[in-house]
């Protein structure tokens, strides 16, 4: 059984190439859409984003995170468009890049064999 960091990180490593999703979203995705600081922190200690891409996590509005995990938000930002998500007045275009309802239902679904 992964520990609650673990699960975060394997959330995150499902998330499709081009999309993104909320840190309230991964909490969701653990069962307590309130778990977004939790989230946010474990994010910052990722030990490698070759292999837990968290630049496809934002907050809510689409907004890249100014923390220094990344090398600041600017690095974020290019790793995205890297990955084809367009962004609208300095924010991801949520609407186009968002996770869908399938693809939450998904990572749910193989969050569930891995429990």
């Amino acid at each position: 059984m992964l520990d609650k960091k673990e699960l975060i990180y394997a959330a995150v490593r499902l998330i499709p190439r081009g999309k993104v999703a909320s840190y309230s979203q991964i909490g969701a995705l653990l069962g307590n859409c309130n778990l977004r600081r939790y989230v946010g922190n474990a994010l910052h200690e990722n030990p490698s984003n070759e292999i837990t891409p968290c630049h496809r996590v934002v907050n809510s509005k689409g907004f890249c995170s100014g923390s220094f995990s990344f090398g600041g938000p600017d690095v974020q930002r290019n790793k995205l468009e890297a990955e084809g998500v367009t962004f609208t007045d300095g924010h991801v275009d949520m609407p186009k890049h968002n996770i869908t309802q399938e693809d939450f239902e998904l990572i749910s679904a193989e969050l569930g064999k891995i429990k």
